[in-house]
């Protein structure tokens, strides 16, 4: 594996300290001191390999670190907060992402062999320690960056085989999750694409537990299985990362961001601001922008 990871950190290493797009679909890397305003978003579903140096994402209230030869996968749709950091020699964070489509995961699905289930069920997020045949496939994918005229006929059999080692490891209900229709979790990302499309506007969580077709109870229950928070938070929380990108920007002001995302109240936007990023809007703004 020591091989498979000299030679990922070599393709990868012209990523930027930002999304850096490969070339091959839904796949990209990132090097570097990530700007912690632009880790603190909405993550879509994705796979993420770390090849160097170490993260931390923090989700609701759980905190999940990982570092090289381990993966993260999410398979909905989460406001988060993340921190990377170089390796304990100094080498700077390494690491690339597949975002998860799940036309394609429900094509691989209908041709492998039900795959036994994981004993957890429930969390949308997790990481696991990745295999040799999985490094193998990833290998193979990047190694297209320097044949792009393979790309086309040869990154979706690669992207295949990355989901069917996933699919195979601790992690696999994740992906299925994405691609079953009429799980608990696929409910809850029905509702989650509800929350995003709507987020500036009043949340009924009775609402949204009928859209999918569930109690209240067992939809609140199900929804906090997942994200780590409740439809009410993670509405919250969508609101101010969307007022703080505004802010970053410098297109508004403090009182037009927070009615632009959804608040009635400046003065309860403000305090939940500097409740969720531990500084008041305008003081934060200014930190992110003179750092």
């Amino acid at each position: 594996m020591k091989t498979q990871l000299t030679e990922l950190r070599a393709l990868a290493s012209k990523a930027q300290n930002r999304r850096t797009e490969t070339g091959i679909p839904r796949v990209a890397m990132v090097r570097g001191a990530v700007p912690e305003h632009e880790l603190a978003a909405v993550y879509d579903p994705m796979i993420n390999l770390i090849l160097q140096g170490g993260k931390s994402m923090t989700v609701g209230g759980r905190t999940l670190h990982y570092d090289p030869a381990t993966y993260f996968v999410m398979s909905i749709d989460l406001p988060a907060v993340g921190s990377v950091h170089p390796s304990k020699t100094g080498e700077p964070y390494l690491a690339v992402s597949l975002t998860l489509d799940p036309i394609v995961i429900a094509g691989l699905l209908a041709d492998v062999p039900a795959l036994p289930l994981p004993s957890s069920h429930g969390i949308g997020f997790s990481v696991a320690t990745v295999t040799d045949e999985l490094m193998d496939a990833w290998v193979r994918m990047l190694r297209l960056m320097k044949q792009p005229g393979d790309i086309p006929a040869l990154a979706p059999v690669y992207e295949r085989e990355i989901l069917y080692r996933v699919l195979q490891g601790p992690n696999g209900r994740l992906l299925r999750d994405i691609a079953t229709p009429d799980t608990a979790m696929a409910r809850v990302n029905r509702a989650i694409r509800h929350i995003r499309e709507q987020f500036d506007q009043s949340l009924r969580v009775q609402d949204l537990a009928a859209q999918a077709g569930m109690s209240e109870s067992a939809f609140h229950r199900h929804f906090k299985a997942a994200t780590a928070l409740s439809p009410l938070q993670y509405q919250k929380q969508i609101r101010l990362l969307l007022a703080r990108k505004l802010l970053v920007s410098g297109s508004t002001n403090v009182t037009s961001a927070a009615f632009a995302v959804g608040y009635e109240s400046a003065t309860q936007f403000s305090r939940e601001y500097a409740r969720f990023f531990g500084a008041a809007p305008s003081r934060d703004t200014a930190r992110i922008l003179a750092g």
